[in-house]
């Protein structure tokens, strides 16, 4: 008889299911805010949650998808987000009303590396920001500027050793092994001259690239249940990433002996602030609380980790995708050879920051690669309370999270003509500066922008002058056509590695 009643509560369990994972999917229409419409559990990422496509894609299609909308409704998951269009209300979010956005709403343990400068929460953020902007001055990369060229050219060497035998090759898998070599250089102080593969810290780093960037379905189950994995506990990084970099901290610290040494580098500011024991924020006005932060080993790796992470990914890919687009647009190749030559006739073909800074059109080649190749996606706030959006009468409730994509605006045609077009003209000074602050974020906008931002443009146009003034990339016959995300990877990455031939110049 108990039998009969099995089809009901399948029924019944099934209903609530449903129930429970479209709840909130009358949120925006409640409120009037236009939207796709959203399907059970996924929300409007189900290609991103199925890893059909990169994240960062979801987003910025979405936002192509309502050009007439200054505020779209979206959901990732079951969860409703805004997704910002227009240009001045994300001014007023990132800018303008910081201190109303200014936590990023990625919440998980602060054990396990939860404490990095990225993910940390407002107060920590502050006090943390506060004490690292000093490491990114134009005095501190001067000092740097020898680790990364003396990596440069150990590079080159490299990558003339292998091109005597084979051109083409995995950009992408190859920049990387610059990048971290000059990482590992200028922040920890360790030298790596082995770049193949075979070489165990090579691996090791790899591992550990893989283990950051590689997306889990942690992320889609914080957007189902956000704030779950802070109450519960639980790191976003395996346990893996989390002894390596206590490791990597504690052996610099015991090899410096727990002193600052005279190489000004990212762990002489750590052990400055380690033998403060106790750090500080800088108070804004005399209204506003003081910050304090106890200099603990989970604090001290978890600062290692996000630089590691910061300097040697996104550079990598940065600069892959530049070689790619220098590839398909021979003619621009051609005169930022031209620029590089005579820029380093100059300079007696030394590369110094002044160097680097006379290259103008190399500047222009970088931001037009951003532009069309913007690598953080989407960017992300956190309300601290309830907020109205100025000029409408629509509020984000405290807690509720704010999208951005750069990637979306970055193709928008209101503000790139031709925006698929690789032309490093828009960015001449005149044109750069008649356009909205906001029109161009790769490295987010606003007080939380990227810390390491000059960092990374020294780095990876070292890496270039170095590699274009001996070689130059064409296509070849694997080289895709059109450029295809890796949905796997948290960033936006290339899915192939971008295969291209390295060949010499005459």
């Amino acid at each position: 008889m108990e039998l009969m009643y099995l089809p009901l509560v399948i029924i019944a369990l099934l209903c609530s299911f449903y129930y429970y994972f479209t709840r909130n999917f009358n949120y925006w229409k409640e409120r009037g805010i236009i939207g796709p419409e959203p399907i059970p559990i996924f929300g409007n990422i189900k290609n991103s949650a199925l890893r059909r496509e990169n994240g960062g894609e979801t987003i910025a299609n979405i936002y192509h998808q309502y050009p007439n909308e200054k505020i779209v409704g979206v959901f990732r998951m079951t969860t409703p987000n805004l997704l910002l269009r227009d240009l001045d209300t994300i001014k007023h979010v990132m800018i303008k009303d910081f201190d109303q956005f200014s936590d990023r709403g990625i919440q998980f343990s602060t054990e396990g590396l939860g404490l990095n400068l990225f993910h940390a929460d407002t107060n920590t953020w502050r006090v943390l920001r506060n004490r690292f902007t000093p490491l990114f001055t134009s005095v501190k990369l001067k000092n740097m500027m020898h680790l990364m060229t003396e990596k440069g050219d150990q590079f080159v060497e490299y990558v003339e050793k292998i091109t005597n035998n084979q051109a083409e090759y995995k950009i992408h898998n190859l920049i990387q092994k610059y990048t971290v070599s000059t990482i590992v250089a200028c922040a920890f102080g360790f030298n790596i001259d082995d770049y193949t593969d075979t070489n165990p810290i090579i691996k090791t780093l790899h591992k550990i690239d893989r283990e950051i960037f590689t997306t889990n379905y942690g992320n889609e189950f914080d957007m189902m249940f956000p704030g779950l994995f802070k109450k519960l506990n639980i790191s976003l990084f395996p346990k893996y990433v989390s002894d390596f970099f206590n490791k990597l901290t504690r052996s610099v610290i015991s090899e410096r002996q727990g002193m600052p040494t005279d190489r000004k580098d990212f762990m002489d500011l750590i052990l400055e602030l380690r033998n403060q024991k106790e750090i500080q924020s800088t108070k804004r006005n005399n209204s506003e609380e003081q910050m304090y932060l106890e200099i603990t080993d989970d604090v001290i790796a978890a600062q290692s980790f996000v630089f590691f992470a910061a300097g040697y990914e996104t550079s990598a890919t940065t600069m892959t995708f530049l070689l790619y687009l220098l590839a398909k647009n021979p003619h621009i190749q051609e005169k930022l050879h031209e620029e590089i030559d005579k820029t380093l006739e100059n300079h007696n073909g030394e590369v110094t920051y002044d160097t680097i800074k006379d290259m103008t059109y190399l500047d222009k080649v970088f931001d037009e690669t951003l532009r069309l190749f913007p690598l953080v996606e989407p960017l992300q706030r956190r309300a601290q309370s309830n907020y109205k959006i100025p000029n409408t009468d629509i509020v984000v409730k405290k807690n509720q999270i704010v999208l951005v994509t750069p990637r979306g605006i970055h193709h928008d045609p209101k503000y790139y003509p031709n925006p698929e077009v690789f032309d490093p003209e828009r960015f001449d000074p005149e044109i750069a500066a008649a356009r909205h602050p906001c029109a161009y974020i790769p490295f987010g906008v606003g007080p939380r922008n990227c810390i390491g931002m000059r960092f990374a443009k020294m780095q990876s146009r070292i890496c270039i002058v170095k590699l274009l003034s001996k070689f130059r990339v064409e296509r070849s016959k694997n080289t895709m056509e059109e450029m295809k995300f890796d949905p796997m990877r948290i960033v936006m990455t290339p899915a192939d590695g971008i295969l291209l031939n390295i060949l010499r110049r005459k």
